[in-house]
């Protein structure tokens, strides 16, 4: 068993939710998350509370699943990335459990 995480922008949202399901992946969660191209830019703001947004929405979706299940899903998204046109594709990382209940 593996711990696999996915983020996304929210416009891939329900790409991903069907690579999961390709996969055999149907147990998962997921979570809105605010995602940075530059963490920079935001640190350097003059105000905590700029008016500029510097985030984009973003979805993280996570799975405790077996490794035949992960390797379809990789396939599928590296089969996604390959034809879609964005500088936000989606990412994918594997962490492997030692212990779980």
């Amino acid at each position: 068993m593996k711990l696999v995480i996915v983020t996304s922008v929210e416009e891939f949202r329900k790409d991903v939710l069907r690579l999961f399901k390709n996969a055999n992946i149907h147990n998962f969660s997921s979570s809105d998350i605010d995602g940075y191209k530059n963490g920079s830019s935001v640190v350097m703001t003059s105000s905590w509370f700029a008016s500029e947004k510097f985030s984009n929405e973003s979805r993280l979706f996570f799975s405790f699943t077996e490794d035949e299940n992960i390797d379809e899903l990789f396939d599928a998204i590296a089969d996604f990335n390959s034809r879609v046109e964005t500088s936000n594709a989606v990412r994918a990382v594997v962490v492997p459990i030692e212990r779980h209940i």
